[in-house]
């Protein structure tokens, strides 16, 4: 039995207190070790409900964000899926244990390296790439789902021109200090929207995101 199976069936319930509903989602929220992607100095903290630091001045975001991203996705078994900022691997691993075709993007060279190597240890088959995600990767596209894990000062267009008909794009937009979070779907045109305020996530960069120019 593993140190922190309690701490996690508590992150569990934390989570279903805050409004997560989905059974799928949850469960496998119950089976991944967060503490596998978490940062030395920082894993007796894992199962906490907050973001934590890892390397490049990044963070591993908190379990609720994670959870509550993934659920605005509404996404199904098989689904095809880019994750913009694969930071530590966590929110990869857990598209790709709900059964998505996963596609992720990081800038960091050193990051990417790690998570990679975690994604073999576990056993998930994730296409990743070093490069700008603020331009998405349009060589699998178009995608069911397009999950961003920082903020952007405005929601950039090549991410919503690679949406699949019926896919979702979630995305914080805001100012460096706090943002909104977009749920932005794709069906017919124009989109339909939905914004959820009050989030906090590192800077989006790239061309079409922060220090673009």
């Amino acid at each position: 039995m593993s140190r922190f199976e309690d701490e996690r069936r508590e992150m569990i319930e934390v989570l279903k207190g805050r409004g997560i509903g989905d059974e799928r989602l949850l469960q496998v929220m119950a089976k991944i070790e967060r503490h596998l992607f978490v940062s030395e100095p920082f894993v007796n903290r894992s199962y906490d409900d907050t973001a934590l630091p890892i390397a490049k001045q990044q963070t591993i975001s908190q379990p609720y964000t994670v959870a509550f991203m993934t659920q605005e996705l509404c996404l199904k078994t098989g689904a095809k899926v880019l994750e913009v900022g694969t930071g530590s691997g966590y929110q990869a691993a857990i598209l790709a244990e709900m059964g998505c075709r996963v596609f992720t993007i990081e800038r960091h060279v050193d990051l990417l390296l790690q998570a990679r190597k975690m994604f073999e240890k576990l056993g998930y088959r994730i296409g990743s790439k070093a490069g700008d995600g603020t331009i998405g990767w349009s060589d699998f596209a178009p995608y069911d789902g397009i999950v961003v894990t920082a903020a952007a000062p405005e929601v950039p267009e090549p991410l919503i021109l690679q949406l699949a008909e019926g896919g979702r794009l979630v995305i914080p937009v805001g100012n460096l200090e706090m943002q909104d979070l977009h749920v932005i779907t794709k069906i017919g045109d124009p989109f339909e929207k939905k914004v959820i305020e009050g989030f906090k996530f590192v800077p989006l960069i790239g061309k079409k995101g922060w220090n673009g120019q």
